[in-house]
């Protein structure tokens, strides 16, 4: 070999052996088949077999009309999937080349040119597979056969001598709600959910970087970041933190490294209304010989989260403390916003990550019984200053912990922390949701006839997985020693006194017990984790529901299919007369069924709020949709705000005015949810007639500091001259004002209930002021205005008084503004 021939071919070897790269498998053409037909369909991936088949015009749209019930038959059979794809010497010549597959839902085969290189059996885990000895130049052949996780789960079913309830899903490491729940539909999926790649590296790789926060103070930040290295040679090599510089030695195969570094005057990232959630970029590279090989980039946030619980008179208090400062929790229950997870965007995230911070939300709970959702939701709650409550995936069962569960779930774990951890959003890691709860409260164990044995099996297999598999997983390969882990949610029962006075609730007493929406002023707990009711979707989203005309009425068997609470109908027609007329027309139905939702949250989410500090969170059930339902979210399936969600902004304003009656005394409570203490503030309080008339004024100035961000004022009943037979027409206005007389917040308090109001007819007027605001005015008052369109309103659902106007933006420019309001329903 000649000279120049030697340089040219060191100089490519140079070149090809300096750089990590991946290609992406999943644009290449994919097809799938029944495992018993011959015949290949074309697939897409990331997908599901339910999407391919709907694609193919296998099987119609199980979102529509009464389509889900004839899908059923998808979830028995065992299915094939396959690509071809070409490799190029120049990328065979890699020294190292893996296969990843980031999902895989759930049990299948992966072969490679006919070789059998993996099994899988669990959706959550990421399958790292060496390939470069099973690949060749030219065509490749990739194959993934995946077995139907019912039939699976069934045979694993069969090992345990008792029944487990809702089994099998129970035993499979899959999305729990495919299965089925009371707001979503049974589409139990199979296929490849996430990108397939080939990731080619040369000398050494970055298994994972985990960044550890040491200390924070005002001055700096200290730092270690944790880096997991695996190279192919001994060697020196330099280790580069945004650009500065460290030797390192590495041995041949895994590493294990931390580098100290610092900020210097660090900006805290502060959950949203506290600030801003400022965040840093940190560029990680590994160089040999002064070229990088690998790289890193991580965004991160300086921020401390601590879980308080200490003993007191009452119980033990449940809050979190963040940036030393105690935060009062205000937010939602998050659950996969598809039942075809591949179908969710990076815009949805976005979007409902944004409505949720609209809605002046700091906390959203990933619900246990979805999925550990993308990078894209965790980096909306990084910006958006969204803490994150993140269940694992085990949900309202009874679950396995023979050895391989044991394993699988801890890998599956080890799998979150490196994909999670270094999110500022990230706060606590809880167990599960409501896994103790089913085993102690929900009489399983009667129904199923358990033994003695039986009963204590269950709750040893509980024990071994949420109090020793999980959290020793968390402590084994997590590097920050302050994660928060939390067993299960709720930790006792609403049935029980003490899930009021400890822990976090679960309070389930309105819709599922039944009771009036006025029980949450009694059953208020330290911190409410789950709660709500049930509310229509919208009347965009409830047509969507149909594949042809639509046929809007309660009696439609598509209307009645897309509401998968048994009794659902029956529990808010039941609660809609104790409130409200019940209306005979659909689209007046569909109004009054979210006014009725907003009016049970908010009384809620009030008597959590003048409780503080004794309650110190509220995250109603639920924000968002799998498909259009009718359900408890906030927000629909196509992402309309619901009638809550407009409640929610309100309820949720760090500064509000809430007012409470009882034994014939006013309560007024000023709650302040900011650092900044308000002092000096006056209420005053209007008793008006529903025409606009006052009938007095009265002003109450505080000069105290507000301690504990509340502030409690009293006045009797009496003192506002509205007689018994007056308060059906009459309301008080309340305004909080600073010292310097600027409004701080506002509401209306009304003495009856909606359906006893002796409400006149409004002449609403919509004057439009630009193609995307109008400004909507009154006479008398209007009781919860409702806008309709096609487009976003900045406000909906709201209270108009008496010779008052308000300006409302538009999303996008309308025609026509259509408005109702709830006289039109009492007649």
């Amino acid at each position: 070999m000649n000279k120049s021939i030697l340089f040219s071919f060191l100089f490519v070897q140079n070149i090809l052996f300096a750089q990590f790269s991946e290609r992406n498998l999943s644009s290449e053409k994919w097809q799938f088949k029944n495992a018993k037909e011959n015949k290949w369909l074309t697939a897409s991936v990331p997908g599901t077999v339910h999407l391919d088949l709907m694609n193919n015009k296998i099987i119609p749209d199980p979102y529509q009309d009464e389509n889900e019930k004839k899908v059923q038959w998808v979830e028995n059979e065992d299915w094939d999937y396959q690509t071809s794809f070409k490799l190029s010497s120049k990328e065979l010549a890699n020294q190292n080349i893996d296969l990843v597959f980031n999902g895989s839902d759930t049990f299948s085969e992966i072969y490679l040119n006919g070789k059998l290189l993996q099994s899988t059996d669990n959706m959550f885990r990421k399958w790292t597979i060496p390939v470069k000895q099973n690949l060749k130049i030219g065509e490749n052949i990739l194959q993934v056969k995946f077995k139907s996780a019912v039939n699976v789960g069934k045979e694993l079913a069969k090992r345990v001598p008792f029944t487990t309830p809702e089994s099998p899903r129970s035993y499979v490491r899959k999305a729990q709600y495919q299965f089925g729940w009371d707001w979503g539909p049974r589409l139990v999926t199979a296929g490849i959910w996430k990108n397939v790649q080939l990731n080619f590296w040369n000398q050494a790789k970055f298994e994972n970087v985990k960044i550890e926060q040491k200390a924070l103070t005002r001055q700096k930040a200290d730092l270690n970041i944790h880096a997991e290295i695996f190279a192919e040679k001994e060697g020196k090599y330099s280790f580069l933190i945004n650009k500065i510089s460290q030797n390192i030695t590495l041995k041949s195969g895994k590493n294990l490294i931390s580098i100290p570094y610092q900020i210097q005057n660090p900006k805290l990232w502060q959950p949203n209304g506290w600030g801003d959630p400022n965040l840093y970029q940190l560029k990680i590279l590994l160089q040999k010989d002064s070229k990088t090989i690998a790289e890193k980039s991580e965004r991160i946030g300086l921020r401390t989260v601590e879980l308080i619980q200490e003993k007191d008179e009452k119980g033990k208090s449940f809050y979190f403390k963040v940036n030393g400062n105690p935060m009062y929790a205000k937010g939602t229950n998050w659950i996969p916003s598809d039942s075809f997870t591949p179908r969710i965007t990076k815009a949805k995230y976005q979007k409902l990550i944004k409505d949720s911070k609209e809605a002046n939300m700091n906390m959203i709970r990933v619900w246990g019984g979805g999925i550990y959702e993308d990078d894209e939701f965790f980096k909306a709650c990084d910006e958006n200053g969204i803490l994150v409550w993140q269940d694992f995936m085990f949900a309202g069962s009874f679950y396995p912990s023979d050895g391989n569960f044991q394993k699988n779930v801890e890998l599956e774990v080890k799998d979150q922390i490196e994909k999670l951890q270094n999110h500022p959003s990230l706060a606590l890691w809880c167990g599960n949701n409501e896994v103790d709860e089913a085993i102690v409260n929900w009489g399983y164990q009667k129904q199923f006839k358990y033994s003695k044995e039986d009963s204590l099996q269950v709750w040893k297999d509980y024990k071994k997985i949420f109090h020793e598999v999980i959290p020793n997983a968390i402590k084994k390969y997590a590097t920050n020693d302050k994660q928060i882990y939390w067993p299960s949610s709720p930790s006792i029962g609403w049935g029980h006194q003490e899930s009021l006075t400890e822990g976090d609730s679960h309070y389930w007493g309105v819709w599922w017990g039944e009771q009036p929406f006025e029980i949450y002023n009694e059953k208020v707990p330290r911190f409410a984790s789950e709660y709500g009711f049930q509310g229509m979707p919208t009347l965009e989203t409830t047509k969507s529901m149909f594949s042809g005309a639509p046929d809007l009425s309660l009696q439609n068997g598509t209307i009645k299919a897309h509401e998968k609470h048994s009794r659902g109908w029956e529990i808010i027609d039941n609660y809609m007369k104790r409130d409200y007329h019940i209306p005979t027309d659909f689209v007046k139905y569909n109004y009054v069924s979210q006014l009725l939702q907003a009016r049970g949250m908010q009384i809620a989410i009030e008597a959590h709020r003048r409780a503080k500090p004794y309650n110190m969170g509220t995250l109603y059930w639920q924000l968002n949709d799998c498909w259009p339902v009718v359900s408890w979210s906030s927000i629909d399936y196509l992402g309309n705000w619901k009638a809550l969600h407009y409640q929610i902004k309100r309820s949720f304003e760090n500064q509000v005015i809430l007012t409470e009656e009882k034994d014939e005394v006013l309560n007024f409570y000023a709650v302040n949810d900011e650092l900044k203490k308000f002092e000096d503030v006056s209420l005053i309080v209007y008793a008006k007639k529903f025409n606009g008339d006052t009938i007095v004024r009265r002003r109450t100035d505080c000069k105290k500091r507000c301690l504990d961000g509340i502030l409690k004022l009293a006045s009797p009943k009496t003192s506002f001259f509205i007689s018994e037979s007056e308060r059906d027409n009459s309301f008080l206005n309340l305004i909080l004002v600073d010292k310097k007389g600027n409004k701080i917040a506002e509401s209306n308090y009304f003495f009856s209930k909606s359906k006893d109001l002796k409400l006149t007819k409004p002449t609403i007027q919509i004057k439009k002021i630009s193609p995307t605001e109008i400004e909507v005015s009154t006479d008398v008052l209007a009781k919860d205005v409702y806008l309709m369109g096609d487009t976003h309103f900045s406000d909906n659902f709201f209270d108009l008084l008496p010779k008052t106007s308000k300006r409302i933006k538009l999303s996008k420019p309308l025609e026509k503004v259509e408005v109702m309001s709830l006289f039109d329903t009492m007649n």
